[in-house]
Formats: structure tokens, C-alpha cells, sequence
């Protein structure tokens, strides 16, 4: 059974990789053998978690910097990881962000565009670059890390969440693209306890999670591994066009 999940030989490339989320994963997919290019906007904290990547499972880890809200730095993104390992094998778009803002008629134009192009934007670009050559390749694996904000939609947060709806529709449309070779599939996360989380009212949080949350806790970072290494690797090798929720039942179900 653990073959499925064996991604030996591969090469994984996730954004937003050297905390939270991102780094479960990325730490993740070394254990399960794969090379790995971690990349944020942050080169010394990408480098540092690759060092300590290669320092204990032995695997080759590169650390990258790009902003993927800025096209340009995709395109040099894509080609530096490429020139660096010779392939990309699995493609997670974890970067994003959610900014404050006191109201929604004070929303400028710069912050709607900036979490737009970070949410949106820059997943479509590096999918595009990067499923073009999988496919070329023979195969692959693209896993888009959504939010059960696209399907429950927070005023406080609604440029995040429309952005993030915009990622799930673009995971099916990219599945139906890049198939059969490349698998492109989605997680929705619910509330998870990362850095972002220290700046929640704990109050207010577990209020939150006893009432709408039945595993009545948010998320461990490290929970969200078991979803991601099933859409890396063969063990998902029928899914395509699909988002998973991981989100300890927060969002309704299909109906």
C-alpha cells in the first residue's frame, strides 16, 4: 500500500512553501521521496527549510524566491526550477494571502488587484507553464489549495474568496485541459492553527469551531498531508477535476 504513496524519483515544486500548509507539505513530500523546490517570496526562509529538508530525509531541496503575484516572476519561477532539477513532477499552488480591511467600500483598487493576482492570477500562470511541459513530459500532478471560503463566502474576506471560487472553477477547467496526462485537482482547507492563526481572538475562534465546526477544532498543519500526498501520487491516479475538502466539516457536502 505505502508504493502509491511513493513519490521517489520526483520532483514537487510548491508555492508558499516555507511555512503553515506549505511546509507540511513540503516536508511531506521528502518523506515520501521526492526532490523538493520550495518557494515564497522570502529566499531565506525557503533555503533555510530546504537545508533542513536535505539535512534529514536526504533528498535534493532547493530553496526559490517569487512573488507569484507578479507574472514575470512565475515565468523566472518556472525556468530556474526546471534548470535546477529538470522537471517538475507535482506543482502545488499554496501561496495566498487575505489582507484586512476595515470595510468593503474601502477596498482599493491596488489591494483587490493585489489578492486577485496572488490567489488567481499567479496559480493560473504557473499552471499554465508548468502543465504545458507535464504534459509534453508524459504526466503529472497539479494540486491547487483552495478555500472553504469559496463556497462560504466571508464578508470580512471576500476579494480572498472570490478569488479562491475562481481557483476551484480553474481546477476543473484545467483537469479537462491538460488531461489525460496531467491530473489537476484541489484542496479546500478549513481553519487551520498556523502562523496566520496566532492573530485570531482564541475566544472568538473556539466559539466558532464549537458551533459550525463538528470535529469542534480547527486543523494541524500536518493534517492536511494524508490529502495532499493522495493527489501527488499514483494512489489518486483515477481523480482529476476534483477539490477536497479539509476542513473537519465546516463546509456542507455536495447536495
Amino acid at each position: 500500500m505505502t508504493d502509491r504513496f511513493d513519490l521517489s524519483g520526483k520532483v514537487a515544486l510548491v508555492t508558499g512553501g516555507s511555512r503553515g500548509l506549505g511546509r507540511a507539505m513540503c516536508l511531506a513530500f521528502a518523506e515520501a521521496g521526492a526532490a523538493v523546490a520550495v518557494a515564497s517570496r522570502k529566499l531565506d526562509a525557503c533555503t533555510a527549510l530546504a537545508d533542513e529538508i536535505t539535512a534529514a530525509t536526504g533528498v535534493q531541496a532547493a530553496g526559490f524566491a517569487c512573488n507569484v503575484a507578479r507574472w514575470e516572476e512565475c515565468d523566472r519561477l518556472v525556468d530556474e526550477v526546471y534548470d535546477t532539477f529538470g522537471a517538475v513532477d507535482v506543482l502545488v499552488n499554496n501561496a495566498g494571502s487575505s489582507p484586512l480591511y476595515p470595510s468593503l467600500a474601502e477596498i482599493g483598487e491596488d489591494l483587490f488587484d493585489k489578492v486577485i493576482a496572488l490567489n488567481l492570477k499567479g496559480p493560473f500562470r504557473l499552471a499554465a507553464l508548468v502543465g504545458t511541459r507535464m504534459a509534453a513530459a508524459g504526466g503529472g500532478s497539479i494540486i491547487n489549495v483552495s478555500s472553504v471560503g469559496a463556497v462560504l463566502p466571508d464578508p470580512d474576506s471576500l476579494p480572498y474568496c472570490a478569488a479562491k471560487a475562481g481557483l476551484n472553477t480553474l481546477t476543473v477547467g484545467l483537469a479537462r485541459a491538460f488531461g489525460p496526462a496531467v491530473r489537476v485537482n484541489g484542496i479546500m482547507p478549513g481553519l487551520f492553527l498556523t502562523d496566520i492563526s496566532k492573530a485570531w481572538d482564541a475566544d472568538a475562534f473556539a466559539e466558532r469551531v464549537e458551533h459550525s465546526v463538528p470535529l469542534r477544532r480547527g486543523g494541524q498543519p500536518d493534517e492536511i498531508v494524508g490529502a495532499a500526498l493522495y493527489l501527488a501520487s499514483s494512489a489518486s491516479s483515477y481523480t482529476t477535476g476534483a477539490v477536497l475538502k479539509v476542513d473537519g466539516g465546516l463546509a456542507p457536502g455536495p447536495a
